[in-house]
Formats: structure tokens, sequence, C-alpha cells
């Protein structure tokens, strides 16, 4: 699927692992990291992902940085297939930069994953019940 925008994720992943890697050998703290400017938002984005995997599969994964209280498996509206992208909110934020400096460039069968912070998370409208 696309060969463009598949080149602009993984120009995404290298760079948040660049950036990560750049801080760890400088010694910057948690105040002075790039994570700071996401501190008010629980969200990640989650790209890459299998086509088959569920939001429970998806929660699986992902509960190992913290407890998710939320997640927006992204589906085309008229077939409701996954679009292979996610959103998940974790209870607590500090799991945000866990998820993302462990997930991001990850494998996930044999598919890499991008997994970075969500600044402004806006949840989905919910569908109106046509009136009968």
């Amino acid at each position: 699927r696309g060969g463009r925008n598949c080149r602009a994720e993984m120009n995404v992943v290298k760079e948040i692992q660049k950036i990560n890697q750049l801080e760890l050998d400088q010694g910057i703290g948690d105040e002075a990291s790039w994570h700071q400017k996401y501190k008010d938002s629980a969200y990640v984005f989650v790209g890459g992902l299998d086509y088959d995997l569920t939001e429970g599969d998806i929660i699986t994964i992902m509960s190992q940085y913290g407890e998710i209280v939320d997640c927006n498996l992204v589906r085309d509206k008229e077939k409701g297939k996954s679009k292979g992208f996610a959103f998940v909110a974790f209870e607590d934020q500090r799991s945000t930069v866990l998820a993302v400096d462990n997930m991001n460039g990850s494998k996930l069968f044999d598919r890499t994953i991008r997994c970075d912070h969500v600044l402004e998370y806006r949840k989905p409208r919910k569908k109106k019940k046509k009136e009968e």
C-alpha cells in the first residue's frame, strides 16, 4: 500500500529513533526531553499495524507500557476493515513515553511500527441513529 506513504512513515520512525539516541547520548533528563511537549496528552498514535489486528490485540500489545483507558482502531467507514493505525490512551501519561520509546521502529508481524505522541486527540464522533 502506497510506496511514498511507507517511506514517509519510515522517515518519521528513524527521526524519532535519532532524537531518542541523541538525548541518551547527551544525558538529557525528563524536563528537557522532547517528550515534555506532550506532557498533557495520554494518547499515542500507533501505525503500520497488520490489518487483521483487533482492538483487543492492540490493547494486549500496548498494555505492557501501562493501563489503557481508550483504544480507537481506525476503520474504513463503509467496509469496517482496519486502516492499519490506532490511537491509544494510557491512564498515566508517563506510559506514553515508554510506548513511544519502545514500540517506535519495532517489528510486529514483519511490519515496522510507528508509535508517536499525539498532541491534541479528538475522539471520533458518535454516529446518530436514524429515526424511523
